[in-house]
């Protein structure tokens, strides 16, 4: 019965598939067109990818840390390290920079040698105000000289804010609008205004200005992802192209081919755009991918189509046959390939969870178009020629095929000697795989915003803030004497810790207090003793700009204190030794029966995020491997057959992780991905050799050696073709400047080849062995879904 419903599903599809080519081409020419109405609602991502559920405890500290201080990502650095910047006409025009950045709107405020204020001490009335460090002086030499060594020698206050300790490096930090921090607007500032105005002020005054801060990098590197969509296409289509025109030879297959997938490319950006999701690093790679995955299906069928012309000419025929059972075959590939992607909406991370719904959605799409248009086109088309058809006949798949079956044949042995040595070097790679949650590894190192990032990191000891935020649990708790004590004694214990900066915080302003109390005098930039705090309060009564530098380090109620350190480009396994190391420090500093202290910020929360993935990756791999097996199961009815058919495909993921491994590649979001897309790709091949082979077991009535081999040779040069195309088509994504992009692009082509080698020889060495124990009458009786044979065509006999 199943059989019979399975032939006559797929024969109504055929016929309405070819009874209604006009209205299908102007079905999908409408649907194509409304896609591309739904372009103009993509938006590129402007913030970190956030890998955590917006409900974890992670995201709900640091959002309360956003509602306490504000945002935190909005500070933009421009550095010289030059001397010659303390020239009068040179040092004249860093400053007049300053003073035109001050005036876009997207600036809120730009901290410069020029407008530094520095704390001084009034009599009648007692009190502190914040004065020009300069004034109204002229910016001649003498002035400029003096400004260098007053800032050097007499200023600890600016230290690794507007100087750097490590040598004579000055910045200017602007610090952006928050409601642009996360907008369009940042990029329009960043990539029109702020990086013209650069080049400018380097070509005029022949000095090197270093750029950073979250702001620019984010814009920059969201930049290079818009330039590589682009990119991706047209390499996925050339090398694609380029493969499918060397397999067959014919203008006119590539042609319809490439128009395929273009179509398919143009659906998923219309996706993308009428789910309003963003355009992020793991949306970007879903266009080419759809390009790579399509690829295949149109192998399939125009392969097909090709064979069938070969041996019987009649164009009809050749159409129903290849809608019926290449169309059954490679739905169920789809189908799993789908399945590996749809894993990730199981999970809780919003954005996996965008990117496995819209990459299942399109495969799904690329199929559908794949089987509608490439027979329709060619059923307008006249019979392909003679030349077209050689392919069919080359030798050297011949020879390839041959070897396989030799090998299946008389060294079974050694496939399965191999196979063991490969699983035990790769679970011993497994042992060696680190974990990264870097935020900037994948960035383009050579990239010159990359670049400027090591400068910073070398002078500054950072920019990517971690902030610790301290609840004293009682109003004005921070500005206590004992608690600056207490945080004074932390900051000590951060400034030792080699991967990040010295701390900012309200300590320090106390500090400036007291050398301010002492007519500027530097080395009384520390904390005041009791008896100097009671002299020093009626001072701070009168400061009347210095809530604003109080509200950068204390929340309103005084309750909460901000502690912001740098980090330099560390990854999860070196923030996780900090984080162990700084806890007992900050619990023995902060009694947690009195205190509590949280420590939050983005780069933080990037590195919780990889942390969270690598926990769900075997989660969300074991769904894939389930909802595939259980549509195996459903397909040949056999829990042995089953249980075989896993062995060629899980084998190709540890001998991948195993490289991972031994070649230092970490896991990371990036490379995370590689396990499930491989396992839903690699299956495919599983499901058209056990298809083909439980079709020649029937016809060869259950003689299992000789439907093995025949099912080799049928499938084999298909599976070499599709598994070709695959390897290249996914090695594109290598030439990106994107560390993650580069190793995912490796490690999938690098599987499938594995994958392709283990169906080939694993899978039918291990029907062979087992033979009679998973293949017989019983367990192969009454499949669900079956590939039909050639003397069901019904069609034909009409």
């Amino acid at each position: 019965m199943s059989k019979i419903f399975s032939f006559g599903f797929w024969n109504s599809i055929a016929r309405v598939i070819l009874r209604n080519r006009l209205v299908i081409i102007a079905i999908i020419v409408g649907i194509t067109i409304f896609m591309a109405t739904q372009w103009q609602h993509m938006r590129f991502s402007y913030t970190e990818a956030n890998l955590l559920p917006d409900d974890h405890p992670v995201n709900l500290v640091y959002n309360d840390f956003l509602d306490k201080f504000g945002e935190e990502g909005n500070v933009i650095m421009l550095a010289v390290n030059d001397p010659s910047l303390f020239t009068t006409p040179k040092f004249k025009a860093w400053e007049e920079l300053a003073k035109t950045l001050e005036n876009y709107p997207a600036v809120e405020n730009v901290i410069s040698l020029g407008n530094l204020q520095k704390l001084q001490k009034f009599e009648d009335p007692k009190r502190f105000e914040m004065v020009p460090f300069v004034g109204d002086r002229d910016w001649d030499e003498a002035t400029v000289d003096s400004l260098q060594k007053e800032l050097f020698t007499a200023m600890p206050f600016y230290e690794n804010l507007i100087y750097s300790t490590h040598s004579q490096t000055v910045q200017t930090v602007i610090y952006l609008n928050e409601q642009i921090v996360n907008s369009e607007e940042r990029k329009v500032f960043v990539l029109e205004e702020l990086q013209p105005l650069i080049e400018n002020f380097e070509e005029e005054n022949d000095l090197k200005v270093h750029v950073s801060g979250m702001p620019y990098i984010r814009t920059l590197n969201a930049q290079n992802i818009i330039d590589e969509i682009g990119l991706f296409i047209v390499a996925a289509l050339f090398v694609t192209s380029l493969i499918f025109f060397f397999f067959f030879r014919s203008f006119r297959a590539t042609i319809i081919s490439m128009i395929t997938v273009l179509i398919g490319v143009m659906w998923s950006f219309g996706v993308i755009g009428l789910f309003n999701y963003e355009i992020t690093v793991l949306t970007a790679l879903i266009p080419p991918l759809i390009i790579v995955i399509g690829i295949p299906n149109c192998i399939f069928l125009i392969n097909k189509y090709q064979q069938e012309i070969k041996n019987h000419g009649n164009q009809a025929k050749s159409l129903q046959r290849v809608i019926t059972k290449v169309g059954n075959a490679t739905m169920l590939t789809n189908v799993t390939t789908a399945s590996g992607f749809a894993a990730f909406i199981l999970t809780d991370s919003t954005l996996l969870k965008e990117f496995g719904i819209v990459a299942s959605i399109n495969i799904i799409a690329i199929f559908i178009l794949s089987l509608l248009i490439i027979p329709i086109i060619y059923s307008y088309m006249h019979l392909p020629k003679d030349k077209h058809l050689k392919h069919l006949n080359k030798r050297w798949i011949g020879a390839f095929v041959d070897w396989m079956e030799k090998m299946v044949r008389q060294r079974r042995i050694t496939i399965y000697i191999t196979s063991i040595i490969l699983l035990a070097l790769s679970i011993i790679g497994i042992y060696q795989i680190k974990i990264s949650g870097s935020l900037l590894e994948d960035m383009p190192q050579e990239a010159c915003f990359f670049q400027d990032i090591r400068f910073f990191e070398a002078e500054f000891d950072g920019i990517m803030p971690l902030e610790i935020v301290i609840d004293t649990k009682r109003p004005r708790g921070a500005l206590a004497l004992a608690n600056l004590k207490r945080m004074e004694t932390l900051e000590t214990a951060i400034s030792d810790v080699p991967e990040l900066s010295q701390p900012l915080s309200v300590v320090r302003l106390a500090k400036y207090s007291k050398q301010a109390y002492y007519n500027g005098n530097p080395k009384y930039f520390q904390l005041p003793t009791s008896q100097e705090q009671n002299f020093i309060s009626p001072y701070l009564k009168g400061l009347s700009s210095g809530e604003n530098i109080i509200s950068t380090y204390v929340d309103s109620t005084g309750r909460y204190a901000r502690m912001t350190t740098f980090m330099k480009d560390i990854g999860t396994e070196e923030m996780k030794r900090i984080e162990e190391n700084l806890v007992p420090q900050i619990n023995k500093t902060f009694p947690p029966d009195r205190y509590e202290v949280t420590m939050t910020g983005k780069a933080l929360i990037f590195q919780k995020g990889t942390t969270y993935l690598v926990k769900n990756l075997i989660v969300s791999l074991s769904l894939a491997i389930l909802l595939i097996a259980l549509l195996m199961a459903w397909m040949f009815r056999s829990f042995r057959m089953i249980l075989v058919s896993l062995i060629p495909n899980l084998l190709p993921l540890l001998v991948t992780a195993g490289m991972m491994g031994f070649l230092g590649i970490p896991i990371k979001p990036s490379t995370i991905l590689v396990f499930s897309i491989a396992f839903g790709i690699s299956v495919d091949d599983t499901i058209h050799f056990l298809a083909k082979y439980r079709q020649e077991l029937k016809a060869n009535n259950w003689k299992i050696k000789r439907s093995v081999y025949a099912a080799l040779r049928e499938t084999g040069v298909s599976m070499f073709y599709t598994s070709i195309v695959l390897f290249f088509g996914f090695s594109v994504f290598m030439i990106s400047s994107f560390g993650g992009t580069v190793a995912l692009g490796g490690l999938v082509s690098a599987t499938l080849l594995f994958a392709m080698l283990a169906n080939l020889l694993l899978l039918p060495s291990l029907l062979l062995s087992l033979e009679k124990r998973i293949a017989n009458k019983e367990t192969l009786k009454e499949p669900a879904i079956e590939i039909i044979a050639e003397e069901d065509d019904i069609l034909e006999e009409e």
